[in-house]
């Protein structure tokens, strides 16, 4: 037997939504790839025992698809649109490179950023940081380049769990919050549909701990497949889930005794004991200028971190202090009164009754008040668990956000509302409640624990974007402004994918007063991401791209917009492709390890046709444009994965030399064996492609960010947000300096105390705005995640189809049976759904277990370039939303929200 016709089984990983890495085996024969099975010799590291989901099964149709593009294509038709067949033409290679290089070359004779200090070369990666995963050295390249524009959204950041991640790092270093599933005993969901976008460690981890008795309450407008295997389903009305947790924080304030609190908490770990002023702000020690609190012991106001101190958890008291508020304006100094956060907490939430709640989103208060107290018996507040050796509280009680819920308005009071009702009773951060994933904003982003620094206040330090004076501008380093206009999204690696990433279309057309004037990037690269399909507002989208001057798509098939692109280089697939990257310890989701280390993702057959690796492409473009020096030195830094210089080894490359793939894998595997084995073992490129993945432990304990709080002596910045008041009164101040008055409503949510509100009000409010009245348009359409479909990857394959069309809902709209009746409805009829301008259609799918006032679409569909999916005929809620400041909160998010009509398509307004 020839080495060629050998069976091999190739260990290598699936990253092709957030809900990964999973690890898998594939089966090679005869150097053809035949199946895709679980790495069961990674079962005992891998949270989700080396199994994978639906979607890494796909990976051998998608290698040999036949509607790959599989050569370097050049278009040929100057005109661009739609409508326009963009002529592609093969080309070579070198070809290709050349058109590149030449216009790179270019931008940077004439420099690289524009006149409007705009960077000439723009950027877009989708799938929620996973092109990461795939794109090899591309990250060296464009760190060698230099500024980039990387906010043209493709969806990603404004309509995910964006709230989620700048508030969630801001109080807790959560990008992504989770309950400690193994040992949550109390589950609320509001609309996290774990089953279909938590992957199979996220369905695992979940049917575990359901099995051993936890109980899940599934709190969302339409029955999910979570919904369907939970203990007990709340239909809420769209957007009103803060109202839902107002009142649980209610009932839990005025409706239980406060011995069921975690008081020692509330005092010790958090800033409910901190004096407020009359003016809102902390009141502070003259001298040491720090938040003061009541001793009770002594009877006198001291600073929050004197010894000793028994903290007054609730009250008013008279204090001879200072009260500073924005841009250190003095604003009292004297004896003057001070009441506890806490008790301003109290007092702010004494309107928000479960008989206000239940009439705001059409839930019992009956129902409100069992969900609060069920929480509350299932806390355990006072138990402790021991977890490797250490003595942690333990307080089995979570509550977790799903999209749209955790983002747009009222995304900040979901998320404060989520984070206080973990507080009261000591449950964050801590063994069976919630708790966070990763960082992507805080530094260092590989170790969440070390990025909980001291900052002020006795609170976390955090890379707020400034907002004083002398250090704020009003000219954006990017289009989209976020760090002109969005304290919170800092400035790191992924904070521009993190702003407000529709401002960089919206503002081609027509840019507000005070900023300079958003233009057209020179050169755009594209890479897994369909902004076309993805986001809001896709025919204006279209339009806009089709401006765009020279556009290059690493393209996998023809699709929606790479049908705008100049040129087209065919990208080397998961099963083609080399990369190593960090796997473990604590990532998105329900990714918890009790391991970390590294997994290779490796070429299991080789590349199809052209189609070449990213490291390739990368390398060679850095030698085109003169920057490869630069190049290798970033790899050197760490932009490959791993820094290749540090205390176990030097794997430095010569950055006088330009390698070839292998070496620069080689290399990077070899430092982080180093790493990994703190030096006493150095593994080179081809012992990882035989072993596939390498680990070490990694301690459960550190699951936890409460110890590292303790050890240092910090509180959690809840549930009084003066901080974030100061700051929103600042950048208000400076807005209003540049004449920018367009942020206002959005400088509304600067609170320190969040007021809970009619937060579908503005979907009403833009029907009326687009000249439609809102009893015209009585439904609320919501999208839900497809697991088979999440991230759109492998949506022009047949297999993953047809898994879909056995999943309910896949087929078309999902509507309520007793409106479909009214409505004269059938199943598999033709809908047309529309808005006052827009309207699509699709195939009516009618369920009992959705709310009357509701319309669903799973996934994101819409397709008319894609191979397969063109023929789906599968309306999307993108085709219909609009991109809007009256719809963006001040995060700069939105949400997949459109207040629609239905009708049957014989009788659809003409």
């Amino acid at each position: 037997m020839t080495a060629a016709s050998a069976t091999r089984r190739v260990p290598t990983y699936c990253y092709q939504c957030v809900a990964g890495p999973d690890l898998l085996t594939v089966k090679v024969e005869g150097g053809v790839a035949t199946e895709v099975e679980p790495n069961f010799c990674a079962a005992a590291v891998h949270p989700g025992g080396g199994k994978v989901c639906v979607k890494a099964f796909g990976l051998i149709q998608k290698t040999y698809n036949p509607n790959r593009v599989l050569t370097p294509m050049k278009r040929t038709n100057p005109k661009k649109g739609r409508s326009e067949d963009p002529g592609f033409v093969p080309i070579s290679w070198d070809e290709a490179m050349t058109l590149i290089a030449d216009k790179l070359n270019g931008v940077r004779a004439s420099g690289l950023t524009d006149e409007s200090g705009y960077p000439r070369v723009a950027a877009s990666f989708g799938g929620g940081g996973t092109p990461q995963s795939y794109m090899g050295t591309f990250p060296a390249f464009l760190a060698a380049w230099g500024p980039v524009d990387m906010g043209f959204g493709s969806g990603q950041g404004v309509k995910c769990y964006h709230s989620e991640h700048l508030y969630g790092e801001f109080w807790h270093r959560a990008f992504i919050v989770a309950p400690d599933t193994p040992l949550c005993n109390y589950l609320i969901s509001c609309g996290s549909n774990v089953e279909a976008s938590g992957g199979v460690v996220g369905i695992w981890r979940h049917s575990r701990a359901r099995a051993r008795g936890m109980k899940r309450v599934q709190v969302e407008p339409h029955l999910s497949v979570t919904g369907a295997c939970s203990a007990q389903w709340v239909p809420l009305k769209p957007k009103t889930d803060a109202a839902f947790l107002f009142g649980l924080i209610h009932a839990m304030l005025f409706e239980a005794p406060r011995h069921q609190l975690d008081l020692e908490f509330l005092r010790q770990r958090t800033g409910s004991p901190y004096l407020v002023g009359p003016n809102g702000y902390f009141l502070r020690d003259r001298a040491t200028r720090q938040p003061l609190v009541w001793d009770a012991a002594r009877s006198i106001a001291v600073p929050h971190d004197t010894a000793d101190t028994v903290e007054a958890l609730e009250g008013r008291y008279l204090v001879d202090a200072i009260e500073t508020g924005a841009d250190g304006e003095l604003l009292a100094d004297g004896v003057l009164e001070g009441a506890t956060a806490f008790t301003r907490l109290t007092e702010h939430m004494r309107a928000y009754t479960p008989e206000w709640a239940a009439k705001a989103c059409d839930v019992p208060a009956a129902t409100i008040r069992q969900v609060a107290m069920e929480y509350l018996a299932h806390a355990c507040v006072g138990e402790t668990i021991e977890i490797d050796g250490k003595t942690l509280p333990y307080r089995p009680v979570a509550v977790s956000l799903g999209k749209t819920v955790n983002n747009g308005w009222g995304g900040f009071e979901c998320c404060w509302a989520r984070t206080v009702l973990a507080t009261l009773v000591g449950a964050l951060e801590v063994p069976g409640g919630t708790i966070g994933t990763t960082v992507r904003l805080a530094r260092p982003m590989s170790q969440r624990l070390e990025s909980a620094k001291p900052g002020p206040d006795g609170f976390m330090d955090f890379p707020l974007n400034p907002t004083d004076r002398e250090h704020w501008s009003a000219r954006p380093n990017i289009r989209n402004a976020y760090r002109t206009m969005v304290p919170l999204a800092g400035d790191g690696p992924w904070s521009q994918a993190l702003g407000p990433t529709h401002f960089s279309w919206m503002f081609l057309d027509a840019t507000p007063t005070g900023l300079p004037r958003v233009t057209l990037p020179e050169v755009w690269f594209v890479y897994r991401t369909n902004p076309a399909i993805s986001f809001w507002d896709t025919a204006s989208i279209a339009d806009k791209m089709a401006r765009f001057p020279f556009v290059v798509a690493f393209a996998y098939t023809r699709d929606e917009t790479n049908h705008f692109a100049d040129v087209l280089l065919p990208d080397a697939t998961d099963l083609e492709s080399l990369q190593l990257i960090r796997v473990g310890g604590t990532k998105y989701v329900e990714q918890f390890w009790d391991h970390q280390g590294f997994a290779l993702r490796q070429p299991v057959v080789d590349a199809r046709g052209d189609a070449r690796d990213f490291t390739e492409v990368a390398t060679e473009l850095a030698q085109r444009t003169g920057l490869t020096a630069g190049y290798i030195k970033s790899i050197n830094k760490g932009a490959g994965g791993v820094p290749l210089k540090g205390p176990h080894g030097d794997f430095s490359l010569d950055t006088g030399h330009s390698p070839d793939r292998e070496t620069i894998w080689d290399a990077i595997c070899r430092a982080a064996s180093a790493e990994l084995s703190e030096g006493s073992e150095v593994h080179g490129l081809d012992w990882w492609k035989q072993n596939g993945l390498a680990t070490r432990p990694f301690p459960r304990s550190e699951w936890y960010l409460y110890p590292t709080m303790v050890e240092r002596g910090l509180r959690f910045e809840l549930p009084y947000q003066e901080r974030l008041m100061r700051v929103g009164v600042e950048l208000g101040r400076r807005l209003h300096e540049n004449d920018m008055h367009w942020w206002d409503r959005q400088l509304e949510e600067y609170q320190a105390l969040p007021a809970c509100k009619d937060f579908a009000q503005p979907w009403v409010a833009a029907v009326r705005k687009d000249g439609g009245l809102p009893e015209e348009y009585p439904f609320w359409l919501l999208t839900a995640r497809s697991m088979q479909y999440a991230w759109g990857g492998n949506v022009g394959l047949q297999m993953i189809r047809e898994v879909a069309e056995n999943i309910a809902g896949h087929k078309g709209v999902i509507l309520n049976a007793n409106t479909a009746q009214q409505l004269g409805i059938e199943e598999g009829d033709d809908v047309e759904i529309a808005t006052p301008g827009r309207r699509v259609r699709g195939k009516a799918v009618l369920r009992q277990g959705i709310r009357p006032d509701t319309l669903l679409a799973i996934g994101q569909f819409g397709h008319w370039a894609t191979p397969l999916a063109r023929d789906f005929g599968v309306p999307s809620l993108n085709a219909l939303a609009s991109m809007s400041l009256d719809l963006t909160d001040a995060t700069g998010s939105g949400a997949d929200l459109v207040r629609v009509s239905l009708h049957r398509v014989k009788e659809a307004l003409r």
